[in-house]
């Protein structure tokens, strides 16, 4: 393939707008908010994103790289189709439940970050320890879709992938420091524009090409494969199941969308941003549906690929930018090129943004310097920022299994973050006892039930396991949903356990070594708010909403300028009286 100068240039402009728009996003961050609030503006932008800037971000946040070509990729494959392209729908939905049960809560407390009422709540350290999977989930899916997209440029215009990567790496890094969420934020709103203009234009060109046939016929009849519409068999209703509860559930519990929330200007604005991305999420998959089909309806021995086609060749995963490449003109086909860029550069700022966010806050902050300046924490952002894009990057330059990684680090994240989160927003009497219980058997349930990607073999054998061509073992039961929800009834039900068993006095208040029952609940009694001790998070600096707040716990937590939940919380009301 002959080296396209055309399509470097085109890629170089892209690539230099959107720093421009981050720059000046940068600009308008110093221009927001005192000298005392600077990293809470760059984490949640001064709370105050309005409905446009951030349907726009939050939709771009789950509109990536992977979100693109892995649609395309399900619709195309043989015997999945359009049926096991659950992203659109999983995540779609995953935003409608967010909106209509988290961002309301979450964002009339005042958090700043996902893990701010955990740690309220469980204490310094568990909020490390659900640290742990969150970081994951960021880095490796960051690292995921850097590897996707030099495999894209390479693609198209033939060049080296680690150049490809490393510079895109650099572009996205880069606004990211200077800028925090404002440079994230408006260029996700170029960014999505481009995925939107660059995908349409190329889906009319390439339906067009000879070599495509009608994909109405295609949908449902056998003419190059298996129709692409595909089917789902008895024997994988439940893997599909579980896949899909993974999504809409499992796609609630991330800092990337939590910072949408907690960043917009009130408690209901949260809520209509989230119901604004799951539509927009919705609409952005259906050039990604279509060039699946196109792909599948493709006689590619009448094209320059020729033969065999990319499922033979095991490129089934590159359908999207192998359809830009043979069946669009040249110039169309780097219109397609800038919108996969934009989409994936798009989700990895939001990765690196929010791991860099919950270290500085919840870790370096909360855990070791709770008097640590507002101009030290945003030092130690900048520097996270840049050690996380550098290990993203490395990621997915050096490891051969990195969607691997990041599917067993988003599993962690729905069978231990999201039954954790339902547990601190919603269920009463919950403790640190019970949240260390739901975290280890959530944790030894998932990785005891095996991960074909990393070639890990299981140790528990689910009913309907079966050995592939690979002498891989498949779990066909939905062991990941039997994970989350042991992780959830173990929370409770030993939580509950503790508090009786202390509260009752059959076990002494000296073995509440985590101060989880019987300290916490004597002083709540005596004092009407807990106290805080050395060894405990400073909560005045939990949640610095508002300085003039006094320093309960529920006026820490509380940013009482878009607290709604009067009637809900009688509690917060006794608490400000004393």
């Amino acid at each position: 393939m002959a080296f396209h100068v055309e399509g470097l240039v085109a890629i170089v402009v892209f690539y230099l707008a959107i720093l421009a728009v981050g720059i000046w996003a940068a600009w308008k961050t110093k221009n927001t908010g005192s000298e005392g609030d600077r990293s809470e503006a760059i984490i949640v932008g001064g709370r105050d994103i309005g409905l446009l800037v951030g349907g726009f971000t939050m939709t771009a946040t789950w509109v990536g790289g992977g979100y693109i070509n892995g649609t395309a990729e399900a619709v195309y494959v043989p015997d999945y189709g359009l049926a096991w392209a659950q992203a659109p729908i999983g995540y779609s939905l995953s935003l409608v439940l967010g909106g209509l049960f988290f961002a309301k809560p979450m964002r009339s407390k005042g958090y700043v970050t996902m893990l701010d009422p955990f740690q309220q709540l469980y204490g310094k350290r568990m909020g490390g320890l659900l640290f742990i999977p969150a970081l994951m989930g960021e880095m490796f899916w960051a690292a995921a879709i850097f590897s996707a997209l030099g495999a894209t440029i390479s693609v198209i215009i033939d060049i080296n992938v680690n150049i490809s990567v490393i510079i895109s790496a650099l572009i996205a890094t880069m606004y990211t420091l200077v800028g925090g969420l404002y440079s994230v934020a408006y260029t996700d709103v170029v960014q999505l524009f481009c995925i939107f203009l660059g995908l349409w234009i190329s889906v009319p060109f390439a339906m067009s090409h000879p070599a495509v046939t009608d994909i109405g016929l295609t949908a449902v009849h056998h003419v190059y494969q298996a129709p692409w519409l595909g089917s789902i068999n008895s024997l994988d209703i439940y893997t599909w199941l579980d896949n899909f509860f993974l999504l809409t559930l499992g796609g609630i519990p991330w800092q990337a969308y939590f910072q949408r929330v907690l960043s917009s200007s009130s408690a209901t604005y949260a809520q209509v941003l989230s119901f604004l991305a799951a539509f927009g999420c919705l609409v952005m998959a259906i050039p990604a549906v279509l060039i699946g089909a196109i792909g599948a309806s493709t006689a590619w021995n009448q094209t320059e690929y020729g033969v065999p086609d990319p499922k033979s060749k095991k490129e089934a995963d590159m359908i999207l930018p192998i359809v830009l490449q043979y069946l669009c003109p040249v110039y169309i086909s780097f219109f397609g090129l800038g919108a996969v860029s934009a989409a994936v550069m798009s989700s990895a700022d939001s990765s690196i943004l929010s791991a860099s966010s919950m270290f500085a806050r919840n870790i370096y902050q909360l855990s070791f310097r709770q008097n640590a300046s507002d101009r030290e924490i945003v030092w130690v952002m900048r520097i996270t920022v840049l050690l996380f894009g550098a290990s993203a990057t490395a990621m997915a330059l050096l490891a051969s299994s990195v969607y691997g990684l990041w599917y067993l680090s988003s599993d962690l994240v729905y069978i231990i973050i999201f039954p954790q989160l339902l547990c601190v927003l919603f269920i009463k009497g919950t403790n640190t006892y019970g949240a260390i219980a739901g975290y280890l058997f959530g944790l030894v349930l998932r990785i005891t039930g095996g991960e074909p990607y990393l070639y890990l073999q299981p140790l528990i054998f689910y009913p309907g396991w079966y050995q592939d061509d690979n002498n891989l073992y498949i779990q066909r039961f939905p062991f990941k949903t039997l994970a989350m929800l042991t992780s959830f009834f173990t929370n409770v039900i030993v939580s509950y356990l503790a508090k009786y068993l202390f509260e009752s006095g059959t076990l002494p208040p000296k073995l509440d070594f985590l101060d989880a029952v019987v300290a916490r609940y004597s002083r709540e009694h005596m004092d009407k708010a807990t106290l805080v001790k050395s060894d405990n998070i400073v909560l005045n600096e939990l949640a610095p909403v508002n300085p003039r707040h006094s320093l309960t716990l529920s006026s820490t937590f509380t940013n009482k300028e878009a607290f709604n939940y009067v009637d809900s919380s009688p509690e917060l009301s006794n608490t400000e009286d004393n």
